[in-house]
């Protein structure tokens, strides 16, 4: 393999969660009086952190987003994918086979809170692959753009960056992963909830692909 590890995201690219977050988030905003369509929702905040988008809520709103609306958020969000989440077609297999080629040597580099990736990854059977290994963007100094969660991962796993290969599903995601210097790997099927094998090529992905299936073939 031409990589000594591989980061995975975790939204959209493990677990198949942006079209449940972002229902929770396009009826919330509605109940603030920003009225979005799944689409206009999806395109605004797809691959970025609720928290970080702040400023143009309350643009929208005219009111303030405060800690009690982030909260109840991330507690209906929660309820949905504990009752929903699926993990992405082939995620499984494709994990399986790549830990098993590096020894171990992938990690977990999501933007979210760690209990709800934890959350996730335990619900769509992919917890044991990762325990130990999952970076979260809330506990960085940056998220996503930002190349932090990437470079907290590859410190623990012993890589360079130059030998890391990034999966990715969105513009942000991708912009981090290329900012923290590896080499990044474009997910991008033909179902809603991704950004386009356009948009990740402009952003840097060196590769784009749109079956998970195909990750291991392409790693080599």
């Amino acid at each position: 393999m031409k990589f000594d590890a591989v980061l995975f995201d975790c939204d959209g690219v493990l677990v198949d969660s942006e079209a449940i977050t972002n229902g929770v988030l396009r009826d919330m905003l509605e109940e603030l009086g920003w009225k979005l369509s799944k689409q206009e929702c999806m395109r605004l905040f797809l691959g970025k952190a609720v928290k970080d988008e702040r400023g143009l809520i309350e643009a929208h709103t005219g009111r303030p987003l405060t800690e009690d609306w982030l909260t109840r958020f991330r507690e209906r969000r929660n309820e949905q994918l504990l009752a929903g989440v699926q993990p992405i077609r082939h995620a499984v297999e494709a994990v399986t086979a790549i830990s098993a080629r590096l020894q171990g040597r992938i990690a977990c580099c999501s933007g979210a809170d760690r209990w709800k990736v934890e959350m996730q990854l335990a619900k769509c059977g992919l917890l044991p692959y990762f325990e130990g290994r999952i970076f979260s963007g809330h506990e960085m100094p940056r998220s996503k753009p930002e190349p932090d969660v990437y470079l907290a991962a590859m410190g623990p796993l012993g890589v360079t960056s130059a030998r890391c290969a990034v999966v990715e599903d969105t513009v942000t995601g991708v912009t981090a992963g290329v900012r923290a210097g590896a080499v990044v790997f474009g997910y991008s099927p033909p179902e809603a909830g991704h950004d386009t094998p356009s948009a990740l090529k402009a952003a840097g992905a060196a590769v784009i692909f749109a079956d998970m299936a195909d990750l291991p073939g392409l790693l080599d």
